[in-house]
């Protein structure tokens, strides 16, 4: 078993641990094994008896789940849509038993932090992190903003898709213009002879 495996079946049998009812759907599945390809990283994780995870050795996969690397940001954003970025082959109960379970995998982090610093300061760190993670994200989502207006209008080295649209839309209009310009020159220049 990698280092990630084992860091990825800890955090996960965690999790699992506090969720009985998500460990009980994995436990129909005991002895099940699952291959996660990403490109770049392979996880091969088996359901233990009792729901939780464990090394799946070098035996054969009962599903296997495909992520394509450039989908991998949409998948980690959007972990209820995630199935719907993925190719899975193998055994589909399983497989959607394993998507029900990581839509329902749920981080409740003052549940970790209360035994360190007490449950009021737990509450207080987790709803700060909370807040300041919103904050974050919508500076994140106001700079980009403000970028593209400036790339947009002060200093126009982009170009809204209206006007993109509107361009090319001038342009074969003025193409077709010509061509007709063009046959009716050519169909002149028939009728007169060539005559100028």
């Amino acid at each position: 078993m990698t280092t990630l495996e084992r860091l990825l079946s800890a955090t996960l049998n965690h999790l699992l641990s506090r969720q009985p009812a998500l460990r009980h759907k994995l436990a129909a599945h005991g002895g099940k094994r699952a291959f996660i390809d990403t490109g770049a990283v392979r996880l091969q994780l088996a359901i233990a008896a009792d729901g939780l995870l464990q090394p799946a050795g070098d035996s054969a996969a009962s599903v296997t789940i495909r992520i394509n690397p450039a989908d991998l940001p949409q998948v980690l954003a959007n972990m209820d849509r995630a199935f719907s970025y993925v190719n899975i082959s193998g055994d589909a109960d399983f497989a959607r038993t394993i998507s029900e379970v990581v839509k329902g995998l749920r981080w409740e982090a003052e549940e970790d932090l209360a035994p360190l610093v007490g449950d009021i300061a737990a509450v207080r760190i987790v709803q700060a992190a909370r807040e300041a993670a919103a904050v974050a994200t919508i500076g994140g989502r106001k700079l980009a903003e403000n970028l593209a207006e400036y790339l947009l209008e002060e200093n126009p080295t982009l170009l809204y898709r209206r006007a993109g649209d509107d361009f090319t839309h001038a342009v074969a209009t003025l193409r077709d213009d010509v061509e007709r310009l063009s046959k009716r020159i050519a169909l002149i220049d028939k009728t007169t002879g060539g005559a100028a």
